[in-house]
Parts: structure tokens; C-alpha cells; sequence
């Protein structure tokens, strides 16, 4: 006899409670404690549904769930993207966009040694490669996005998230004490010394005013795109014919939903950048429907699982953070950069914009902050194109 769980799954109201006070109670601790925030709140979001879900007090299954990876995962996307204007980019950041394309080859090159090297013990590693790539050239959002497109099991999906946030938050505190080491200070040139301030931090973190108007903008704006995207990329498959190869393309591409998406979002920002520049709270609420994701993914994962993929998976992932880092550290001392711009860049494609600014502040870096946040916001536009490109290549590996 099989027993049940303390809630069912068709207790939607409860689940729903479930899933968004501890989506909560994980971005209190992550920014409340120090611990927690080395942790990530990602992680500490999948753990406790993990936790939940394997001593049966929440359904590993539900359509509450599906209603997350339906809906919640594409509004989120556009949400996201509304502070990445290329144009902008291109404008203000061009140099830290060099070196920042340079980090995201080598995870293009690390995911694809990485595969090579380990296919054969990891399931899905096609599909794990893809969306690392996606978040380890974007963020969590391409992370979530992808998964959804390829349809990855979920706890294979969870173990991804434990290496990926485990690894990253070495990898961070290497990225905070590399400036000080004496080979880098020898052989790297910097614009910048040792010096911070609590003050300094403050000053970048303060909280925004954000108006009933911003908020309404925000998700109307979302849910527009989300729903011409998906309806037009379904219209695609629909009546446009794969009889030639450039017709499958077509298909291919703007046939996709998460890739239609991204692209018609792109092309709004870049017309209407102004109204999208002054709209406040949207990065915000995408960021929240995120940490939602991290808890609906950790509910059908099982420990005995995570513990017999993850191990490989930590392996995997280092193995790109090394040809990142390592292809940025080689062709930013060829091509002169600054060793905080190397980092940066590494951290804004590893880790995402904020990780990225946090890393500025904290090393008193100041006059990059704005730089790295807007270049970081490019990885979510580039993150799925990448990703799919990705799935494509090591999927003909196999």
C-alpha cells in the first residue's frame, strides 16, 4: 500500500500558500544572513521542497505545478528582460561587451569539452548542457526557460541546480580573492585599489519607489508578449511548410516559443526604451516568479537521486567555470584588459547582473557597477539562442 501525502495534490489553495511563502522565506534568509546568502536562496528554496516532498507532506506532482511551468516560467522572461536595451548596451558598455562575448564562448567551449568528457555517465547531458550554458552565459531565467522547452525530468533538473549553486558560490569567493593574488597583480594591470565602504555598498542598494502604475505596466506588458509569442510561434508550426531547408529554419527559430519570445521582447525594449528604462519593479517581480520555479522544481526530487547524479554534475560544471574564466584570464591579457573587467565579465555570465554588481561593490569597484549590470542583462537576450544552439550540437554528438 502506497500512503499518501499530508496535502493533495488537487489542494490547490494550500500548495500555492506552500510554494510562495517558502519562494519567501528563502529570499528573506538570502538577504538577511550571511550564511544563507552563500548558501543562495535558490538553492535553500529547492532544498526545504525538497524536504517537504520526500517526507510526504506536498504531492510530487500537481497541477499546481504544471500551472508554474506553464505560466509562471514565460511570464517571467520578458519581466527580466526589460532592463536589457541592446542598443543602450552597444552604446555605454562596449568594451566590458567585448571581454563579456569572450566569457561566453569559453562556456560555449567548456559545456561542449564537458559533454564530451562525461556523456556517457550523465542522462540528459544533451539537455543539462544546454540550459548550463544558458545560465552560465544568462541567469536562472534562461535556466528555467530552457528547462521547460526541453522538457528535462525534473529531478535531473534539481541536481543541475544543487552543482550549479554550490559550485558558484566558490566560484565566487575565488572571483573576490583573485585581485589580491600576487601572480594576477603581476602579470594583470587594474584602474583600481583595495578600498570599500559600507556606505559605498548602501548606496547601490537602496530601495526603489516603485508606483501602482509600474507594477500594472509591467505585468500588462509581460502578459502581451507572452501571449502574442506563444500564439504567433504556434501559427508557425501550424501553416508554415518544412519543405526546404530555409523553411525549417524558419520554423525552427521563430516556431519556438521561449526563442520568439526573447526576440520580440528584445525588438520592443529597443523601440520603446525610454518607457521601459523608467518602468520600475518589473526586474523585481520577474526575479520573485524565479525563486517560485526553484521551489516547484525541488518538489519531485528525491534525495537518493540527487545524490547519485550531483557528484558528476559538480565535475561538469567546474569544468566550464575553468574554460570560462580561463579563456577570459588569456584573451584579456592579450587583449589588455583590466583584471576587474576579466572578473566581471566572468561573474555576469556565470552568476548573472547582480552577482556581477555585488562583486563590484564589494571590491570598490564602483565605476563598473552600472556597466556590468547592463552587460549582465544581455545574457538573458543571448542565454536561450546560446542554450539552443547548445542542445543542437551535443545532441549530434551523440
Amino acid at each position: 500500500m502506497i500512503l499518501g501525502t499530508l496535502i493533495a495534490k488537487d489542494d490547490t489553495w494550500v500548495l500555492w500558500a506552500i510554494i510562495i511563502v517558502w519562494a519567501t522565506i528563502s529570499l528573506f534568509l538570502e538577504q538577511r544572513f550571511q550564511w544563507a546568502s552563500t548558501i543562495s536562496g535558490a538553492i535553500i528554496a529547492l532544498v526545504g521542497a525538497m524536504l517537504l516532498s520526500n517526507f510526504k507532506v506536498i504531492p510530487t506532482s500537481s497541477p499546481v505545478y504544471d500551472t508554474v511551468w506553464d505560466y509562471v516560467v514565460p511570464l517571467s522572461i520578458p519581466l527580466l528582460l526589460f532592463s536589457s536595451n541592446i542598443l543602450k548596451i552597444w552604446k555605454e558598455s562596449r568594451r566590458l561587451l567585448i571581454i563579456f562575448f569572450i566569457a561566453s564562448v569559453g562556456t560555449m567551449i567548456g559545456t561542449t569539452v564537458a559533454f564530451l568528457v562525461l556523456h556517457q555517465w550523465i542522462p540528459y547531458l544533451n539537455k543539462i548542457g544546454a540550459m548550463m550554458t544558458g545560465s552560465y552565459i544568462g541567469g536562472g531565467v534562461n535556466f528555467a526557460a530552457l528547462s521547460s522547452k526541453f522538457e528535462t525530468p525534473s529531478e535531473i533538473v534539481s541536481s543541475a541546480v544543487v552543482a550549479d549553486n554550490s559550485v558558484m558560490a566558490l566560484y565566487f569567493m575565488l572571483l573576490i580573492a583573485m585581485p589580491s593574488l600576487p601572480w594576477i597583480k603581476k602579470f594583470f594591470k587594474t584602474d583600481y585599489h583595495e578600498t570599500n565602504s559600507p556606505e559605498m555598498q548602501q548606496s547601490y542598494w537602496q530601495p526603489k519607489k516603485i508606483q501602482l502604475l509600474d507594477i500594472a505596466f509591467s505585468i500588462a506588458s509581460a502578459i502581451a508578449l507572452v501571449a502574442v509569442s506563444f500564439k504567433a510561434a504556434e501559427l508557425i508550426q501550424q501553416f508554415v511548410p518544412k519543405s526546404n531547408m530555409l523553411f525549417t529554419v524558419i520554423v525552427s527559430f521563430f516556431g519556438d516559443q521561449y526563442l520568439l519570445l526573447t526576440t520580440l521582447t528584445l525588438i520592443v525594449v529597443a523601440i520603446w526604451g525610454d518607457f521601459f528604462e523608467k518602468l520600475a519593479g518589473a526586474s523585481e517581480i520577474g526575479t520573485f516568479l524565479i525563486y517560485i520555479f526553484f521551489v516547484v522544481i525541488g518538489t519531485p526530487a528525491s534525495f537518493a537521486t540527487i545524490i547519485s547524479t550531483a557528484p558528476l554534475l559538480f565535475i561538469f560544471v567546474i569544468i566550464i567555470l575553468v574554460f570560462n574564466l580561463g579563456l577570459s584570464l588569456l584573451l584579456g591579457k592579450v587583449f589588455h584588459f583590466k583584471i576587474e573587467e576579466i572578473l566581471l565579465a566572468s561573474n555576469a555570465t556565470a552568476g548573472g547582473p547582480t552577482t556581477a554588481a555585488a562583486l563590484a561593490i564589494g571590491k570598490g569597484w564602483t565605476g563598473l557597477v552600472g556597466p556590468i549590470l547592463i552587460i549582465g542583462t544581455l545574457g538573458y537576450v543571448i542565454g536561450n539562442y546560446a542554450g539552443t544552439l547548445m542542445y543542437q550540437l551535443l545532441s549530434s554528438m551523440t
